[in-house]
């Protein structure tokens, strides 16, 4: 795998067995010896490490040093309520561009003197050009050296509240630094799973002594990327490049809760960010096409690229599958797919084409299982 960087916990990797693969540009593990399977089920009945370092981590600050004028800043490249994010709370948002498209997902917080942003590893760069172009009265930094752990799972806050004592005081989108062994955690009560559980930013240098200590507990299992993307996928997320891109908009996305009614129109900052008039007129009028769950007939997966018919014979695709697979919690195929308004409601069915034979599947909503966050 010539010219893949490799994670700060890559020995730990290999030494754990882990199956490594190209991804974004690193060499990642997508499964360890129990398998996608196993690991999937651990992480909803126990507690599963992630590596998910190749993630951008930013810090933003402003150059006057007002936190208010950071996020008013934000709020020019952002569609959500930055001003009204509490200084040790987070918050899911999205890049925009001119047209309405989405230039990446990503989460805030707000640290008291400065944001944390957390940003896709296929976007970093991207990212910071747009966020140095977009914001020329901020500081913008990549921060350096610091892995990134999530821990998720009904376990999770357990295990580590044994080293962090007070982790379990966390609310789910709460953000903090806590001391371990001399270093700093930046840790937020949050995932990409659907379970309750934690991320945190560790030091490079302590990275594998913390992993190791939470792999110590035996709920704990490393988990690669095939559970992590089949979990996500039970939890309706969206996955940038799959299910979201510079071309969709958050609305046909389905990420509408995350654009506060303070951005939207009658709002008192309504709109200012790229690509506003189609955002805030496809949250009026409703989009053309949406992001929607669907639950395949049968035992068949309908993958990414299957094309979907409104009919079982004869007309053109009018879709295509986002995100699909199988559902190890659900014992069952799920997948999402971009579809015609008229054929959002759900109930509806429609077909997909899986080599060669149209087979039925019925619009449901997501999740596909609910989450498990603590509120």
């Amino acid at each position: 795998m010539a010219g893949l960087e490799r994670l700060q916990l890559h020995a730990l990797h290999v030494e754990l067995g882990g199956k490594l693969v190209p991804f974004a540009g690193y060499e990642m593990p997508v499964q360890y010896a129990p398998g996608v399977m196993k690991e999937h089920l651990h992480t909803r009945e126990a507690a599963g490490l992630f590596d998910v370092s190749h993630m951008g981590q930013v810090i933003i600050a402003a150059k006057s040093g007002r936190q208010e004028d950071a996020a008013a800043a934000l709020e020019r490249l952002i569609p959500v309520d930055v001003l009204g994010l509490a200084e040790g709370r987070q918050r899911y948002g999205f890049l925009t561009n001119d047209v309405g498209g989405i230039i990446d997902d990503l989460m805030i917080a707000n640290r008291g003197d400065h944001f944390f942003l957390v940003v896709n590893a296929s976007r970093k760069a991207v990212d910071i050009e747009v966020l140095r172009r977009g914001l020329p009265d901020c500081d913008v930094g990549p921060v350096e050296n610091r892995a990134l752990i999530a821990l998720q799972g009904p376990e999770a806050e357990r295990v580590l509240a044994a080293l962090v004592p007070d982790a379990a005081d966390f609310a789910f989108m709460d953000v903090g630094i806590r001391p371990w062994q001399g270093v700093d955690l930046w840790i937020s009560r949050s995932g990409y799973t659907g379970e309750d559980g934690f991320e945190i930013s560790v030091p490079a240098v302590a990275a594998e002594g913390f992993a190791r200590k939470l792999l110590a507990d035996e709920a704990v299992w490393p988990i690669g990327l095939g559970a992590r993307d089949s979990l996500r996928l039970e939890a309706g997320l969206c996955l940038y490049g799959h299910d979201m891109d510079e071309d969709v908009s958050p609305v046909e996305a389905g990420l509408t809760w995350a654009i506060q009614k303070v951005r939207r129109t009658g709002g008192a900052r309504a709109g200012g960010f790229p690509g506003a008039d189609r955002i805030l007129r496809e949250l009026t009028d409703g989009p053309a096409r949406k992001r929607v769950g669907l639950r395949p007939e049968g035992r068949a997966p309908m993958r990414e690229g299957v094309e979907i018919h409104a009919a079982a014979e004869g007309g053109a695709p009018v879709g295509r599958v986002t995100s699909g697979g199988f559902g190890p919690s659900l014992d069952a195929p799920i997948a999402m797919a971009m579809l015609p308004a008229a054929l959002c409601a759900r109930g509806t069915t429609v077909y997909g084409d899986v080599r060669g034979r149209r087979l039925p599947a019925v619009v449901c909503d997501l999740p596909f299982r609910p989450s498990t966050y603590k509120r």
